[in-house]
């Protein structure tokens, strides 16, 4: 049966998403704004995808932006809601249940304002359990379907005069770029509602599992906190089966903002023979040695902890901090369709100018 969500679950799901945002931003706080507000306004469910019939829709709520903290932006819970309430009046028909496209810092909780509100679920199904630079990665093998999809997206800057409502329909490939250019109109920052596809759809394409893997994760965090930062990255390492690859300090930060809204470089974390190098499109997508041998490549979990076990997202590191660096290998994660399609992955090379197809499909 359905696990109904409650206020004990909201941190576990930021703290539990931080570390699978991989390094990636959005808002720790954003996360809670949206969580406490779901558990007090409603009784959000959290279902697994048997508990759904085969031709029951479902949809992926979702943040679009490139989140800078230097843009105006603005977006309230309950744009979350207009979202899918405009995807369901296009559709025609009631949306079952809501899936995420990715763990984060708070979009491991986008789907719980409208599961309180409007009753759809909050289903147990991700895009990717980690999060990734572009919407195909999550997009559970639709990245390159011909067929017409639905995307909506709502938000805005209301002082400025920036609040947008939008409705699309077309080849998915063709409609995200829209809808991030409505989130760079909006103020930097839009909710999303898209992609409605059927029960029986995504039981074979989605990543299933992945909210409750935040959910464990930040359990074990939160029991771990009284005992200090080091007891907290053994939790992290333990719950999550990985491994710290190196303890270091940040030597090197080259990142850069491009103009397709992506932070995009390297980080190097120690030096000499010991060096290792972070390749970053928004999150940390690989990690070489010393020598250029590959050690994690996306879709792997790869994440940079505090000593004192905060998860760091590439804007925050800076020269001369220390931080731990999280390997979770891909064998250990439930993986998505859309992560093992080879045309999501040129994009991310051309970027960074680096393999990593060979690496995600090996």
């Amino acid at each position: 049966m359905g696990r109904i969500l409650t206020e004990k679950d909201v941190e576990a799901a930021v703290r539990g998403g931080s570390v699978y945002a991989a390094g990636g931003g959005g808002w720790s706080d954003h996360g809670r704004m949206l969580g406490y507000a779901a558990v007090s306004i409603g009784r959000p469910e959290l279902i697994d995808i048997d508990e759904l019939d085969d031709d029951e829709w479902v949809a992926t709520a979702a943040a679009i932006g490139a989140p800078a903290s230097t843009t105006a932006w603005e977006m309230q819970g309950i744009d979350y809601v207009k979202a899918v309430q405009l995807l369901e009046d296009a559709l025609g028909e009631q949306v079952s249940a809501l899936m995420i496209g990715q763990n984060g810092k708070s979009s491991t909780l986008n789907g719980w304002l409208p599961s309180a509100i409007l009753g759809t679920k909050v289903l147990d199904a991700v895009g990717d359990v980690r999060a990734h630079p572009t919407g195909d990665m999550g997009s559970i093998g639709m990245a390159n379907s011909p067929e017409q999809m639905i995307q909506t997206a709502v938000g805005g800057n209301r002082a400025e005069n920036r609040y947008i409502e939008l409705v699309v329909r077309g080849a998915t490939a063709k409609v995200s770029p829209i809808l991030r250019t409505a989130s760079d109109m909006s103020g930097g920052f839009i909710a999303s509602c898209r992609n409605p596809l059927r029960a029986s759809y995504v039981r074979q394409n989605a990543a299933l599992g992945g909210i409750s893997l935040a959910l464990k994760l930040g359990e074990a965090i939160i029991a771990a906190d009284a005992k200090g930062g080091h007891a907290i990255i053994d939790a992290i390492v333990k719950t999550t089966g990985g491994m710290i690859l190196a303890e270091a300090e940040v030597t090197d930060k080259s990142v850069v903002y491009t103009k397709e809204a992506f932070d995009v470089g390297t980080l190097t974390l120690g030096s000499g023979d010991k060096a290792m190098t972070m390749h970053v499109m928004n999150e940390y997508m690989a990690v070489d040695d010393a020598g250029g041998n590959r050690l994690a490549t996306f879709p792997d979990i790869i994440s940079t902890l505090s000593p004192e076990g905060e998860p760091m997202s590439v804007g925050q590191l800076q020269v001369g901090m220390r931080v731990f660096l999280l390997h979770v290998p891909k064998t250990l994660i439930p993986l998505s369709s859309s992560v093992k399609d080879p045309s999501v992955y040129p994009i991310c090379e051309k970027a960074l100018g680096i393999s990593i197809a060979d690496y995600a499909l090996g």
